[in-house]
């Protein structure tokens, strides 16, 4: 059964680069036909797909965050990560990464899904 866990610093401040890992067990990021994705949900919000690495290193990032937005992997270590630039206090939300065969994902019931970790953008 595979494992994901969010790894990351939990308070970033407004203007830097926030960065999280994805440490992923039990399977193995390059497997046919998966999509290993980020998603986040602010404080009293929905679940917002941010993007995602498929199995073959293409990538794919929601319109709204595209411009700051970057995913990568390291195969070597089965890990995928998140680089989000110039936050700010509204990006302040939990931080999933998730495995699915769908390449948007925003619903827990579906694929396989780490425990979060929270971000808060603060001076």
């Amino acid at each position: 059964q595979v494992q994901l866990q969010e790894s990351g610093p939990g308070l970033v401040k407004p203007s830097q680069t926030l960065s999280l890992t994805c440490t992923v067990s039990g399977g193995s990021i390059t497997t046919s036909y998966y999509y290993w994705s980020w998603i986040r949900q602010p404080p009293g919000k929905g679940l917002e797909w941010m993007g995602a690495i498929a199995y073959d290193g293409s990538t794919y990032y929601s319109p709204s965050l595209k411009s700051h937005t970057s995913i990568s992997r390291d195969t070597s270590k089965n890990q995928f990560s998140l680089q989000l630039s110039s936050v700010t206090p509204e990006d302040t939300a939990v931080y999933y990464c998730a495995r699915d065969a769908e390449v948007v994902v925003t619903d827990k019931s579906f694929g396989s899904w780490g425990q979060g970790t929270q971000v808060t953008v603060s001076s």
